[in-house]
Order: structure tokens, then sequence, then C-alpha cells
């Protein structure tokens, strides 16, 4: 299993838990790691538009893709990172903290777009009551003229070559590069970065596009398991539909050539007839669903956390506590795999306890600040938060 405990960005001085402390409900919604902290499987971010909400899923999503695949940039390339335009110049910090394989690790970056200034992988055992102990510490060293510079490293049982671990590029991570040459330990951690599955990128949520469906069709095409539990989830939520079904098809591109593709259809059954319909002529709805399963499926699959901004898109409010529903119940979520989404259809609130409930909202000065519903003082456990959070009582509301 793997769970995600608390995840920080020091540029904006922000602290997200999933940890839940003993007024919490002790119900599916939440579950025990290994190390005896009860987490949270969902966390709603909540907030006006452009509050600041996708930016802060994105933290995970940067640290993810960081972990995993910067070293396949090219050596020239920038780091997707931009700073607030308030602070221009300065040094974006990252911290996640999360628990696998008994033990609970905290990776640290500084980074801007120029390059990583420092990085740092720290564990313990999940049952110990000591103090994290460091696996790498890198960090850059300027050189004596402007621009230029190198990494110290030290390592502690992490298994990278010290001359190849002081030459890893300014622009990938340890963990990424030391996985290309076999170090055990970074495979580990490139295959926990492979458990966080997400709608998001650099430039925020991937919107609805062929792309996508194409994305999509190819997983559900290798993976039929998942494809039929899809087809029967998508059956018994109203679409319309009796499957959906993933067949290769002949496609001739721009320049003229023919490739065998996974092409998705609809299928409708009218009396004892099946009526199949290209995937890209049925709802927006029945798209969003299509593509949303298929990062939500594999986490309860085989544990993982779910990043999803604007949950709701294109889908009725009323199938979000369905979607909740597969991650609370034991059934569908043996794995305890955890979702953080954002989301506008506040209806959600009524699903949740305020320990679950993130509120982002931005001030004047374009400076988002977020915090657990749990924080703010007067907050009942029997709350109707729906209804308080409609009429402003809690802030982060639109100011119209």
């Amino acid at each position: 299993s793997f769970s995600v405990k608390n995840f920080y960005s020091f540029r904006e001085s922000v602290r997200i838990s999933l940890e839940l402390d003993g007024h919490a409900p002790q119900d599916d919604r939440s579950f025990i790691a290994p190390s005896g902290t009860r987490l949270t499987k969902a966390l709603a971010v909540i907030g006006a538009n452009a509050s600041g909400k996708t930016t802060l899923v994105k933290v995970l999503a940067f640290l993810s893709w960081f972990i995993n695949d910067s070293f396949q940039l090219k050596a020239d390339a920038k780091l997707p990172l931009e700073a607030h335009f308030s602070s221009e110049g300065e040094v974006s910090e990252f911290e996640v903290e999360f628990e696998t394989d008994n033990k609970i690790w905290r990776y640290f970056l500084k980074a801007s777009n120029e390059r990583v200034y420092a990085e740092a992988l720290y564990a313990k055992e999940a049952s110990s009551k000591r103090r994290f102990s460091f696996v790498f510490l890198r960090e850059w060293v300027p050189g004596t003229i402007s621009g230029t510079g190198s990494y110290s490293v030290k390592q502690q049982q992490f298994g990278m070559l010290q001359k190849e671990a002081e030459k890893v590029r300014t622009n990938a991570s340890l963990i990424s590069t030391a996985a290309q040459y076999g170090v055990q330990l970074a495979s580990q951690m490139k295959r926990i970065s492979e458990h966080v599955f997400t709608n998001v990128h650099a430039l925020g949520r991937r919107h609805l596009d062929f792309e996508q469906i194409f994305e999509v069709s190819k997983f559900y095409a290798e993976n039929e398991r998942l494809r039929r539990r899809m087809a029967m989830m998508l059956s018994k939520w109203d679409f319309g539909l009796a499957d959906i079904r993933v067949e290769k098809v002949n496609r001739t591109d721009k320049e003229g050539k023919t490739k065998e593709i996974d092409f998705p259809f609809g299928v409708h059954l009218i009396g004892n007839k099946e009526h199949e319909l290209a995937l890209f002529e049925e709802s927006s709805g029945t798209q969003s669903a299509f593509i949303l399963l298929a990062r939500i499926l594999p986490a309860l699959q085989k544990g993982g956390l779910v990043l999803i901004d604007e949950m709701e898109a294109d889908l009725h409010p009323q199938m979000l506590p369905a979607i909740l529903d597969l991650f609370f119940s034991p059934e569908s979520n043996p794995h305890n795999a955890q979702i953080i989404f954002t989301s506008h259809s506040i209806e959600v609130l009524s699903q949740l306890h305020k320990a679950q409930v993130e509120l982002v909202e931005k001030d004047a000065q374009c400076e988002s600040d977020a915090w657990r519903l749990d924080e703010v003082k007067g907050v009942r456990a029997d709350d109707n938060l729906y209804a308080k959070y409609m009429v402003g009582a809690y802030g982060a509301t639109p100011r119209l």
C-alpha cells in the first residue's frame, strides 16, 4: 500500500495534511496506516473560481512527475516551475510525506525553473518514534563565476555511484536519474510515483479531447478487467449504455499512413438488438466518465493517490457521491487508495466531515491561503457544512 500523509508548498506557505485526529469520525471514510496514523481517504478542495485550488493540487502532480520522469527532459530544458509574479526570481520549496512498505518517507525539493537547488530523501520505520534519517542529501554549491556551480551529494544506503550522483543534471531528480542506473531504491521510489493518477499537468486540468480518449482506449484495451468494470459502472450510472467496447480499427493520418488503433464504441441495447455508437458521438458526460474511471480504477485496484481537478466537469452532481463511495467502501477500495479533488459542486460537502474539506481563498494581492475546515474555530462535527458554506460562514466563497 501507498498513502500520503502531508504535503507542503513553502513558497506559498501552505501545508496540506491528510492526517486525522481523534475527533474525526472513525468510519470507512478513513483508515489506519501501518504507522498507527489515521488518514483520510478523500480530501475536497473548495473555493471560488481562480482562488488557487488547481495550483494546490499541482504540487503533488509536479512532484510525482519530477521524481518519475524529469530524467527525460532535454539537458537545456527549463523545469515547469513559475514563481508568483509578486515574488519573481524566488525559489520554490516542496515537501511530501508518505508511507509505504512499513516505512515513512519524507521527500524535499528546492528548485526554480533554472535548476534544482536542493533535493533530499529521508526515511524512518513506520513503528519507530525516532527522527528521520537521511537517505541522500543533494545541494547546489555556486561556483566563483556567476551561473556556475556543482552539486554536493551525501548518501546513506542509497546506492548510486558518487561520481554519477554529483553529475546529475540541474533539471533532473537524483531519483529519476539513479533509476536509469539500476539503483534499487530509486526504482522503488519511481514505482511509488507511478501510483499517482491525475488529470493535471503543468498548465492545469487536461480538458476533454480526442488525444485523451485514444490514450484511455489503449489503456482499457490492455486492461480487460478494468474495461469490464468501467463498462459495468457506466451502465449502472444511467448513461443509457449496455457496454463500452474497445475495438481495433485502421486509421489513416494526415500523411496518408495507416495504422491500427484502439477505438471506443458505446453499446446501446434496444430490445434484443445492439446498436454501436462511436464514443466521440456520445455525450461529453459519457466521455468524461470514461476518462475519469481510467484514473480511478487503477488506484482502487492496487492502491495509490488520485488527483482530480474539477471532478464534476461534465458530470451530473449526483455522480460525485457514487465516485466517493468507491473510495469509502472497503470492498471497492481494499488497498486504501486516496483521492484529492477540487470541485465547484458544493453538494459534495454533505458526503464529507470537516477534516475532509480544504478551503482556498485568494486575497487582494492575488496570494492564496488554504486551511482545513476542522481548523476553523467553532465548526461543529454535526454542522450542515453545505448550508453554512453557502451563506459564507467559512469563507472561501465568491465575492460577487
